[in-house]
């Protein structure tokens, strides 16, 4: 079974941050592990930016119904691939440039070749703005 919250937290300038965390039970991955993986895809493509602050140990670990000690592991492992970095009382970031991430402005322009894609076909069919940004709307809204 999953469990499937949806951790919310603050940044390092006060905008609220959702992050999906998918922890299996009955696994033989440990849940430092699981939490470890999912951080670093996040990172990976772009989705925790670079300079982002993460949730703390304490936040998290109450969210997610872990122990403290799982989470702080889980950090430090994420610290030791060079995805993030402790700024002791600050809190945990991400690295400016971590390691095996699409740079960011690449990602930007991959995204905005998808959406000129999508205006494309959009038109084709003879979509209006207004369906067509409630098609994306509704396509973002599921998860």
């Amino acid at each position: 079974m999953y469990s499937r919250p949806v951790v919310t937290y603050l940044d390092q300038f006060s905008i609220e941050r959702r992050m999906i965390i998918r922890l299996e039970d009955g696994t033989a991955i440990p849940r430092f592990e699981q939490l470890r993986a999912q951080i670093s895809v996040m990172v990976a493509v772009g989705r925790l930016e670079p300079t982002q602050r993460l949730p703390t140990v304490r936040d998290l670990a109450q969210q997610l119904d872990m122990a403290p000690g799982t989470v702080a592991r889980a950090y430090r492992e994420l610290e030791t691939d060079g995805l993030v970095e402790g700024r002791g009382r600050a809190g945990t970031f991400v690295v400016d440039e971590p390691p095996h991430s699409e740079p960011l402005r690449e990602r930007r322009e991959r995204i905005a070749r998808l959406a000129v894609g999508f205006t494309f076909d959009a038109r084709q069919v003879g979509a209006t703005n207004e369906e067509a940004l409630a098609a994306v709307a509704e396509a973002l809204s599921i998860e």
